[in-house]
């Protein structure tokens, strides 16, 4: 069950990636671009197929993918203004930019632009990051083909590059939805609440201190007042110091009110009424309903827990989507966390700490995890919520992707969709105060900072990757 739970899990998160590309695709196919490549995964390609001017793939590393959508930068350059209008360039001129000659002093780089085609840079006074932004750019338009003057990506009306970019993290935040929707409406929140009856369901063996972390007896501890009573789990209690006892809630009032003084009860046991023997309840400090943390008022304490019953409560869409607000929250905060979380994981790798339990994990933390729901053999965990269980995980790592793709940086949807928003704002400033058209926006010049923050995603990848092999989040199942 253990494998069946990682292979769900891996699946669900492979057709997740492919699902997130495939927004890309059918807009900027729909919208007249042409785009040449559709890769789920990264690295060697394990399988593709070519149709139409599209080739679909499958790579080795399915950690991600991409769509190659050509003309993803404005031209700079006087060629590349030429290949942007169709007309036709020389061959050994197009090619020049994009190729150092063999004997010259390169460093070798691969491009954001397109990821499987190594390029030579040579050194230059310009500095390493101007010489990378420049290749890329020219590799791009490298790819443009006669007939594609008017199919470009960046020549699109700011609203429809926007809506191209924003369908990937879109289709993640769709499929949150979908199975946050399937689990509070098909398998419902499930709550127990006490039946109102008087009726003990648990009794407790000894009095375990609230400063105490640990929910074990030690011999240290002190009996409880209802196991020295004699009280068994089934018992209904009809009185309570002669009092009659009709509710839960009344026999918890009582209980609170008697501090630590003597506590006469009378049960029914087996549809016969039985006198206990008398105890002490024990005072203790408990907090306060709705006060802060030192509210607190002194209450006798017995040692029970009331007869309980499950209560299964199906939502609908308003209430899914309310839950995703707060976990969206949730998400922004531990995105703006993450580096700190990724180091405190860092310090757990090499034991300078323990890892915190609600911190970020890697797609073999989600496995283990998945895994670990699959083969639970925990009381009431049945096959429903088993399957509910993986459908949150599988959820809330799209919801988490769909977010965290939203950031405005390169090389992230969210950068594109900032420079498409800045543009189309910025032509609209000048078409309502009759200014010049001031162009398009050259996201092209992000990319050094798409270089750093692509290092920096990898970087804290390998760190939660490892985490999840030598210290690994504890499911508690």
């Amino acid at each position: 069950m253990y494998a069946l739970g990682v292979v769900i899990f891996l699946a669900a998160i492979f057709v997740s990636i492919a699902l997130h590309e495939l927004g890309h695709l059918y807009f900027a196919k729909k919208f007249g671009c042409r785009v040449s490549q559709y890769m789920v995964g990264f690295g060697p390609t394990v399988w593709s197929l070519k149709k139409g001017e599209t080739e679909y793939g499958i790579k080795l590393i399915p950690l991600g993918g991409y769509v190659k959508i050509i003309g993803m930068f404005p031209p700079e350059t006087d060629r590349e203004q030429q290949i942007s209008r169709g007309e036709q360039v020389p061959a050994d001129t197009a090619a020049a930019p994009a190729r150092q000659e063999a004997h010259s002093d390169v460093l070798v780089a691969a491009s954001a632009a397109t990821p499987d085609a190594p390029l030579t840079l040579r050194k230059s006074n310009t500095g390493l990051f101007a010489q990378m932004v420049s290749q890329t750019r020219a590799a791009e338009f490298e790819l443009v083909e006669p007939g594609d003057a008017d199919r470009l990506f960046y020549k699109l009306p700011a609203a429809k590059k926007i809506l191209v970019m924003v369908a990937g993290p879109g289709v993640n935040i769709a499929l949150a939805f979908l199975c946050f929707l399937c689990v509070y409406g098909i398998y419902g929140v499930h709550s127990v609440e006490p039946t109102g009856r008087p009726a003990v369901s648990v009794v407790s063996d000894c009095v375990i201190p609230q400063d105490a972390k640990r929910t074990a007896c030690q011999d240290s501890d002190q009996v409880s007042p209802a196991r020295a009573a004699g009280l068994r789990p089934g018992d209904v209690v009809v009185s309570f110091n002669s009092q009659p006892v009709t509710s839960w809630s009344q026999l918890s009032d009582l209980i609170h009110a008697n501090g630590d003084s003597v506590a006469a009860m009378e049960v029914e046991r087996d549809g016969t009424q039985v006198k206990l023997q008398a105890s002490h309840t024990i005072a203790m400090p408990r907090d306060l309903d709705g006060g802060g943390p030192k509210q607190t008022a002194t209450v006798g304490f017995l040692g029970v827990e009331p007869e309980s019953r499950e209560v299964v409560t199906r939502h609908g869409p308003v209430y899914t989507m309310e839950r995703m607000g707060e976990m969206t929250g949730h998400a922004v905060s531990s995105i703006v966390q993450l580096p700190a979380r990724v180091y405190n994981v860092a310090q757990a790798i090499f034991g300078q700490g323990e890892r915190a339990q609600d911190g970020p994990m890697s797609v073999i933390g989600g496995s283990r995890l998945a895994g670990e729901v699959a083969a639970s053999t925990k009381p009431g965990l049945d096959i429903g919520g088993k399957a509910a269980l993986l459908g949150l995980v599988v959820g809330s790592f799209n919801l988490f992707i769909g977010v965290f793709n939203l950031i405005p940086l390169l090389p992230l949807d969210g950068g594109h969709i900032a420079g498409s928003a800045f543009e189309g704002a910025r032509r609209c400033l000048a078409r309502r105060f009759s200014r010049p058209d001031p162009g398009h926006v050259n996201v092209a010049r992000q990319l050094p900072v798409a270089y750093v923050i692509g290092l920096a995603m990898l970087s804290m990848s390998l760190v939660l990757m490892v985490g999840d092999i030598v210290v690994p989040l504890k499911s508690g199942l």
